[in-house]
């Protein structure tokens, strides 16, 4: 089989122009032509002359060997893409990459002691899942409870001000990539291919078929919902156990190797590998792996709002006449701005379509995400607008060289924000045109906020510490000159954004362990290892190798 690269074509074109096309690259009549399918599609919306769709397709076809040979002899066989081109013959034919999986390693009949993996969001999801399909029978704790009983909670807090602290947006099966967009890309390294098992095994479990091709998939979170019951359906089926409501209170280390796991409920596993896949709100596991000489450093992180656009203005601004277009779909926009102050402000987890939700942890804080549904047909856009900051920034609410002063940066402005919004889960929250003028809002504009349970207008230069007021406020009419509306005063800013990452770094070595605590396999976002599902999900398989490998090579088997 071979692939076709940087294939271009309008983004109107007959389904019969892709099949020609593929025809004219390699040169062949369409009798010769036995199968195609799309590899991937993306499109440049860049063109004053219109949106271009750009295809890798992997093709079947007789001639594969003549063809390779041909083009390599007349050495059109290296990239020629030239991003000025229209539609065309830029790209390249190489034979079809390997991307199927392969497992490192395969669990023996008997097992002295089974790993155990806690967390249960992308990353514990497919460490488990990963361990399971090697034979492991992992046991798999999560803190909160399973994905349905967890969305009760998660609207408990929505629609009525309950906070439940183990089990919200933050805690309870899927993690926080539940109540999100759903988004499926990454900007990481993937030589091996672990992004397309990810892909695939979400497909097996329900997801639609074209997010193994689009350049930018997501599937929102009614279908996570289901897709996350039958992985975890999956990992029972192999062998794995889940246990819900179990919260790791500590952990048993002897002479720098672990050795368990205690429950909050008093009960104990003895294990000698554990994954922790724990997300990056588990501020009590943190203290706690701390508290036991676990090493772990502060890491950078952003703090900020979240931005609210009407999504029609969106559309506009980044697809022109051809917004609203069926391939097209919602926008998205992607922003970054280096400010007079020293400071980046840059927008995050942008939700086309989709609502701002109420994501706090802990009683008594405010924390917004944003979210939305696989069709993402809501009246509003919403991104994060946040500023970088580092563990230098973290010593005003800590100086005692904790690797987890960032946590009390956090709780700090996390508080401060409930206290704006009034003390019972309202968000503070603030129109563009009153924030960039420097005064509180009294009146909203044309944008109705979507966070539940509600908005409180305020001043929101009391939520953020002075250097993010003024970067925000530089970057807002920065944002305007790359997309036109961005700054439209009537746009709706909600606080506070502070769980973009972890603010710590378990850090590990090169074989998964952590630095100074054997058998313990720091893994994910939580971790400090990854930012978002699928780089998560990805990390989560890598550690499931280590894991596997370590077992392995205990047994004498590797």
């Amino acid at each position: 089989m071979l692939r076709l690269t940087d294939l271009r074509l309008p983004l109107d074109h007959p389904a019969s122009a892709l099949t020609d096309a593929i025809l004219a690259r390699l040169g062949i009549a369409a009798d010769e032509l036995t199968a195609y399918t799309i590899a991937k599609r993306s499109y440049d919306a860049r063109k004053r002359g219109g949106i271009v769709l750009i295809y890798s397709i992997d093709v079947d076809t007789p001639r594969e060997a003549e063809i390779l040979q041909r083009l390599q002899a007349a050495e059109t066989a290296v990239p020629v893409a030239d991003a000025k081109k229209g539609a065309g013959d830029t790209g390249k034919v190489l034979p079809t990459p390997d991307t199927d999986y392969k497992f490192v390693a395969r669990a023996p009949d008997a097992l002295p002691l089974r790993p155990i993996v806690i967390g249960m969001g992308p990353c514990g999801l497919f460490a488990g899942l990963i361990l399971a399909q090697m034979g492991f029978r992992p046991i798999i704790l999560e803190r909160g409870k399973a994905v349905r009983e967890r969305t009760v909670d998660t609207f408990g807090l929505w629609r009525k001000r309950v906070l439940n602290p183990e089990s919200n947006v933050q805690f309870g099966e899927g993690g926080a990539g539940t109540f999100s967009d759903g988004k499926l890309y990454s900007q990481i390294s993937d030589k091996l291919h672990h992004g397309r098992k990810v892909l695939t095994e979400f497909v097996k479990a329900g997801a639609p078929e074209e997010i193994l091709y689009v350049s930018k998939p997501h599937i929102g979170t009614f279908r996570l919902v289901s897709m996350v019951e039958n992985m975890r359906e999956t990992i029972e089926s192999l062998g794995g156990e889940i246990r819900f409501s179990q919260r790791v209170e500590d952990v048993l280390i002897e002479d720098g190797q672990l050795r368990g796991v205690t429950l909050a409920d008093g009960g104990e596993l003895r294990a000698d590998h554990v994954v922790f896949a724990v997300g990056h709100s588990a501020r009590d596991t943190f203290a706690m792996l701390h508290e036991r000489g676990v090493f772990m450093e502060a890491k950078p992180f952003s703090i900020g709002f979240r931005i609210e656009h009407p999504q029609s203005l969106i559309d506009r601004a980044r697809f022109g006449p051809q917004a609203g277009h069926e391939i097209l779909g919602a926008a998205d926009y992607k922003l970054v701005h280096h400010c007079r102050n020293g400071r980046s402000v840059y927008s995050f987890c942008m939700c086309p379509g989709g609502t701002v939700v109420a994501a706090a942890s802990e009683p008594g804080r405010v924390v917004t995400n944003g979210m939305s549904q696989y069709s993402r047909n809501e009246r509003n856009a919403n991104a994060a607008i946040v500023v970088g900051i580092t563990p230098e920034d973290y010593k005003a609410y800590d100086d005692s060289g904790s690797p987890l002063a960032g946590i009390a940066l956090q709780r700090h402005w996390e508080a401060q924000a409930f206290a704006l919004g009034g003390g019972e889960y309202e968000a503070p929250g603030q129109t563009v045109g009153d924030f960039l003028a420097g005064r509180p809002s009294t009146a909203l504009g044309a944008v109705q906020p979507s966070y539940t349970p509600g908005v409180r207008l305020s001043d929101l230069s009391a939520s953020l510490p002075d250097y993010a007021i003024a970067a925000i406020r530089e970057a807002l009419p920065a944002f305007d000159k790359q997309l036109k509306g961005f700054a439209m005063p009537d746009a709706m800013l909600t606080g506070v954004e502070t769980r973009t990452s972890s603010p710590v770094r378990i850090t590990r070595g090169p074989d998964g362990h952590s630095l100074n605590t054997r058998g313990l396999f720091p893994a994910g976002e939580g971790a400090g290892y990854a930012g978002g599902i699928l780089s998560a999900a990805v990390d989560g398989i890598k550690t499931a190798e280590a894991v596997a490998l370590s077992i392995m090579a205990g047994l004498g088997r590797a």
